[in-house]
């Protein structure tokens, strides 16, 4: 079974009908030949987070790229710090 997909316009513009043009979720589900519950999800996500709602496949919130960012950095940190362990090892120490 696939999933259709739908855009991000296509998905403002449903939950439009409901808020804006006062149709019930059951008539633009109807209207629109989809299911009333993804008008309803679609809903609560917008409201949750209207400003990161609907962003697709890929496109990352500014704190789940935060964290991104923050694991690369700290991998390579460490990945520094395991080089510079086995360099320490390979060089004599100079007596004084």
């Amino acid at each position: 079974m696939t999933h259709k997909k739908y855009s991000k316009e296509f998905k403002l513009d449903t939950i439009s009908l409901v808020e804006d043009q006062n149709y019930s979720q059951s008539e633009a589900a109807k209207s629109l030949g989809i299911d009333a519950r993804l008008i309803s999800r679609w809903i609560k996500e917008h409201k949750n987070n209207e400003e990161h709602a609907f962003r697709g496949n890929g496109t990352l919130t500014p704190e789940q790229l935060e964290i991104r960012c923050l694991r690369e950095e700290n991998k390579r940190l460490k990945m520094e710090k395991e080089i510079l362990k086995k360099a320490t090892v390979c060089v004599p120490q100079a007596r004084s």
